[in-house]
């Protein structure tokens, strides 16, 4: 006779798909639970696997736009500090989530989170070398002053011994990165860590030596010339954690925040975890990691703007969403542009925005309207195929009229 376990497990699998059903008896193996907690356990899972399936006809669409707009009201218009990065301002709330259903090519505060290799946890050198590559440094944060006179073509480079530690630039750099530009002839004073630049007459002339325009064009030039970092990161802030080894508390340097992203390039940087190492523009994870990744991160984005309001939306509203915006191979946004734009019907397009546009344009194209969609079959009066009036698709749009004799 078969045990009680053995009785639900059999039921389960009759009920559950086959991967969720092996990985329900593999986690109860491995649990060590009494029979009886078994039993509990495997009732539990089919009971909540069929509370969570979808009925045939059910207005997914609409059920999700409300599952997510209503909690969005509740939602925070205000931008907040980035968690565990006082310098970092990001777009949360509201904004935030705007920003991700329009599918925007860039987000108004782009960061990219890049994990540090495990092996190299507890070396905060290499960490912070890691970071010095990705930092994206330019002259102008290396230098205390940049002097000169008019009616000289002698330029007096600063520079901050300080801020070069902090970047890890040498004077040596800096003047690759002028030798590089072709300004003119160079002398170093690498005691004071001073730079003298005299320009050459292609770039100032001896006409121009009356001109303040003229040297201001000059010292930006300089300011601006590159010298090390991925381009796009504008800062890199490592994040200290602490962790339990042995018993002993060690502070970790699991990741580090930038200000800017540049996903291609952070992945190809040696001590980067490229499992986990990720940006928040939905456009650039879809060109780097292709469409299935943009669709995860837009669920991923949604999720932690909403959970940091406050707010518990079920993930598989999102994921429709996130389906919608992708499933053509593309990102497209919940919009006439998007998603909306690109739908069959003429009267589903026409019902959303500039109407009488799009009603001309398929006049002129001879479109033909099918009513197969909700919006369209509720504009003409027509069953709409949701619920129980799926099972009338294909009836009669009006009812028959008896003639008696």
């Amino acid at each position: 006779m078969a045990s009680r376990l053995e009785e639900a497990l059999k039921k389960a699998r009759e009920v559950l798909p086959p991967k969720v059903y092996e990985e329900l008896v593999e986690k109860l193996e491995a649990s060590g639970l009494s029979e009886d907690a078994k039993v509990w356990v495997v009732e539990e899972a089919v009971k909540d696997y069929v509370r969570g399936m979808v009925q045939p006809g059910e207005a997914v669409g609409t059920v999700a736009a409300q599952s997510i707009g209503e909690p969005g009201t509740q939602m925070t218009l205000r931008t907040f500090h980035y968690a565990g990065v006082i310098e970092f301002d990001v777009t949360l709330g509201l904004p935030r989530l705007i920003e991700i259903v329009d599918a925007r090519k860039e987000p108004s505060t782009p960061i990219m989170k890049v994990y540090i290799a495990p092996e190299l946890w507890f070396n905060e050198e290499k960490v912070k070398e890691i970071a010095r590559r990705l930092e994206y440094t330019i002259i102008e944060n290396v230098i205390e002053d940049i002097e000169y006179e008019l009616g000289s073509n002698l330029f007096i480079i600063k520079l901050d011994p300080e801020m070069m530690a902090d970047k890890g630039v040498t004077i040596d750099m800096v003047v690759g990165a002028l030798k590089k530009a072709k300004l003119g002839e160079i002398e170093i004073d690498e005691e004071n860590n001073t730079i003298y630049l005299t320009v050459s007459e292609k770039h100032l002339r001896p006409i121009d030596y009356g001109n303040p325009a003229a040297y201001r064009a000059i010292e930006n030039k300089i300011r601006r010339l590159y010298l090390k970092g991925v381009k796009g990161v504008r800062r890199a802030i490592i994040q200290v954690e602490e962790v339990e080894v042995n018993g002993e508390k060690k502070k970790a340097f699991k990741t580090i925040i930038t200000d800017g992203t540049n996903l291609e390039e952070a992945l190809r940087m040696r001590g980067v975890d490229h499992t986990k190492t990720i940006s928040n523009n939905i456009h650039e994870i879809a060109r780097v990691l292709g469409i299935e990744a943009a669709r995860n991160a837009i669920i991923n984005e949604m999720k932690e703007v909403l959970e940091q309001s406050g707010l518990d939306v079920d993930v598989r509203h999102l994921m429709l969403v996130a389906d919608l915006m992708t499933w053509t191979g593309r990102v497209r946004q919940i919009g006439r542009l998007g998603v909306v734009g690109d739908k069959e019907s003429v009267f589903a397009r026409a019902a959303f925005e500039i109407t009488t546009k799009n009603l001309f344009e398929a006049a002129a194209r001879g479109e033909v309207e099918e009513f197969k969609g909700v919006t369209e079959t509720v504009i003409a009066g027509l069953v709409a195929p949701v619920g129980t009036g799926l099972i009338m698709v294909g009836a009669p749009a009006r009812p028959a009229i008896r003639r008696e004799s």
